[in-house]
């Protein structure tokens, strides 16, 4: 096995990452430092494809790396540790056999293809905030459902009714497997009725919030909440009133009752 390090700016990580599986990397792991520095470790089942790939990203300074006969599904896994999130979760990976913590419930995360694992900071900020919005009978909508995870929690949290959207097809499935008592389809918040959600998340991007806010305040009922994230701290989406909340330089707004 032979793997590439490759330098970048916190900000192009994303990008790096979905050319490196185009690409034909097997696997990368990640490391962020202070500054918005960050290194990708891509990992190829080949020399061949290690060296097309170093070629193809000279510009991020490739540092080659021979591994020889490593058990890789191991290593993997063993760095998807659990993780707590607001006062009531406990993220944990299917492989992961330890019990919750007392007073906590336990989510199983995948560290798969679909955004929203449970381990991204914008993602345990919602996983905060949905503890104070959502309650038994409760129904919600996850726009850009990702791998569901927001979904179940809200069914643990006691919600009665669930749904999600996702464009990428891929994800909506994802999700559809990962709460099959949700309704998931694959489409935008255009094909939703109106003021039918006590809960609305938007979990994308700033851009993507802005522009969906009139959709967004279409779907919720008038006493509801809207909770939006995805975006950086100080990088806040025009329109939205309510709490501000911050992790690690990641950013979410809770909306009770918008108008």
């Amino acid at each position: 096995m032979i793997s590439l390090k490759l330098h970048c700016t916190i900000d192009s990580k994303d990008d790096l990452i979905a050319e490196l599986y185009a690409a034909a990397t097997t696997g990368i792991v990640e490391n962020e430092y202070p500054g918005g520095d960050c290194m990708l470790e891509a990992f190829f089942d080949t020399a061949a494809e290690a060296q097309a790939a170093a070629q193809a990203f000279a510009e991020n300074r490739p540092e080659w790396v021979d591994h020889g006969a490593r058990n890789y599904i191991a290593e993997f896994q063993a760095q998807w540790q659990p993780v707590l999130a607001g006062n009531r979760f406990y993220l944990a990976a299917p492989w992961d056999e330890s019990p919750a913590p007392a007073g906590r419930l336990r989510l199983d995360y995948q560290a798969g293809m679909a955004c929203g694992s449970g381990i991204h900071p914008c993602t345990r900020l919602c996983l905060a905030a949905l503890e104070s919005v959502v309650g038994p009978g409760a129904k919600v909508l996850d726009v850009g459902a990702g791998s569901g995870i927001l979904l179940m929690a809200a069914a643990q949290l006691g919600a009665s009714t669930l749904a999600g959207c996702d464009i990428d097809h891929d994800s909506a499935a994802i999700a559809a497997q990962s709460v099959p008592q949700a309704a998931l389809f694959t489409g935008s918040l255009r094909s939703v009725r109106g003021a039918c959600f006590d809960t609305v998340i938007a979990n994308i991007s700033c851009m993507a919030a802005e522009e969906l806010r009139e959709d967004l305040l279409r779907v919720v009922k008038p006493n509801g909440t809207i909770l939006v994230s995805g975006f950086r701290s100080g990088d806040w989406p025009a329109g939205y009133g309510g709490e501000r909340m911050e992790l690690e330089g990641w950013a979410a707004i809770v909306e009770r009752n918008p108008v």
